[in-house]
């Protein structure tokens, strides 16, 4: 008989401590907007970080619970943007689509490799030693390192350089971060004209290092109209929010350095 007392000692703790904790739960819930999550499903989860936030999740959350702008994810462009507008219930202008460019074109056809780089296959374990393999120190190492970091496969080397299918590019920008020599910038993608050297050395070094980078003659300075590009710093350099596209840079640089892209 003592024992059925004490089973229901144990039932009775047991209940009590169930209507407990349900009525705790109920008390001291967190609501949780239901936007968060369909903000979310919207976003195309590459949690890449270009937007500023550590992964989708934290973003789909600034946006319902701190206001942050809706058309902050590169990867999603303009139709993602559009989506997370209409949960939040708001307009919002989409930037343009932006994709990566590799300034450089310094392929193993026409700048030379000092050496032989044997250690681990990466361009920022390479540019450890003398400041890379390649005889232009400000050049593509095409160890790939850029390669790796992309989740969309749109980035291969080619020649000992690395080249971006601006179809399969997002314009996350991590391969930007994964470049050692900083060659790669991400930029909209309309631009049809660009500088395919970084080279900061004046023109007679620049020139015994690489068949193509550029001099700094500023032959594409005087003839745009637009004075959307200038050399500084011995490079050619563009001003993407004055340049129309006309091409003229391009076609008076002899040596091809300022070229049109696509």
């Amino acid at each position: 008989m003592s024992y059925l007392v004490t089973v229901g000692i144990f039932a009775a703790i047991g209940l009590l401590a169930g209507v407990l904790l349900t009525v705790a739960s109920r008390v001291f819930e967190v609501k949780v907007d239901e936007r968060i999550e369909k903000v979310n499903d919207a976003l195309p989860q590459v949690n890449c970080g270009s937007c500023g936030f550590s992964g989708c999740s934290d973003y789909a959350e600034a946006i319902v619970s701190n206001g942050a702008p809706c058309d902050m994810c590169r990867p999603g462009g303009e139709m993602t943007a559009k989506k997370i507008a209409e949960i939040m219930g708001v307009e919002v202008t989409a930037a343009e689509p932006e994709v990566a460019f590799v300034r450089c074109h310094g392929d193993c056809n026409i700048t030379p490799h000092k050496y032989e780089f044997g250690g681990v296959q990466s361009c920022a374990a390479c540019n450890r030693f003398y400041s890379g393999s390649k005889t232009c120190t400000s050049g593509c190492l095409g160890y790939g390192d850029c390669v790796h970091a992309c989740p969309q496969g749109a980035i291969s080397i080619v020649d000992r350089i690395a080249k971006v299918d601006r179809s399969r590019c997002i314009g996350c920008g991590l391969c930007v971060d994964a470049c050692p020599n900083g060659l790669i910038v991400v930029r909209r993608i309309s631009q049809s004209v660009d500088v395919t050297c970084s080279s900061k050395d004046i023109a007679r070094v620049t020139k015994s290092l690489c068949e193509g980078g550029c001099v700094g003659c500023r032959l594409c300075e005087k003839n745009c109209e637009q004075g959307a590009i200038h050399v500084v710093d011995n490079h050619a350099v563009i001003d993407y929010d004055k340049c129309n596209n006309c091409g003229k840079c391009a076609d008076v640089c002899k040596i091809g350095s300022v070229m049109r892209i696509g």
